[in-house]
């Protein structure tokens, strides 16, 4: 695959992503709405990572060009956007592991685990809030995911 997938996700909820400054946050579906596209690609070298968690993936939205990452922030697992170009990181010579994402499909919904974070994954909660890392899965937070694609 040389090209990232495109399409949107949505929560259990159906609230949709969409930017709000440097943040995504989710708001519920509807045509008011503009939910953000998101790209989604495999990393190119999976032996590398993991096994039987998951397909590796790099994960960002389309426009502006940013991606998903996480990092420590006082202790603590955050997930980030930065901007960064989806293709870049495909194309390194190795997998830039803050950037991507175990992703599990389980039926019809989808589970995006950090792979620099294990056990913990991106999460969505109330209305307007932010998406984040969670390690409480299915608790408090939405952590599956409808995840529509379209080939690129």
């Amino acid at each position: 695959m040389s090209r990232p997938h495109h399409g949107e996700v949505s929560d259990l909820d159906q609230q949709v992503w969409i930017l709000q400054g440097q943040t995504l946050v989710t708001v519920p579906r509807s045509d008011k709405v503009a939910a953000v596209t998101i790209n989604i690609i495999p990393c190119k070298y999976p032996e590398a990572l993991q096994k039987d968690k998951g397909v590796p993936v790099y994960f960002g939205i389309q426009n502006p060009k940013m991606c998903l990452f996480c990092e420590d922030t006082g202790g603590q697992p955050t997930l980030q956007l930065k901007e960064q170009e989806i293709m870049d990181l495909y194309h390194h010579t190795e997998p830039v592991i803050p950037f991507l994402f175990y992703h599990s499909k389980v039926g019809r919904t989808s589970t995006f685990e950090s792979v620099a974070f294990p056990g913990w994954f991106i999460a969505s909660s109330k209305i307007g809030q932010p998406i984040i890392l969670t390690s409480e899965q299915g608790r408090l937070y939405n952590t599956a995911f409808n995840l529509e694609l379209n080939n690129a």
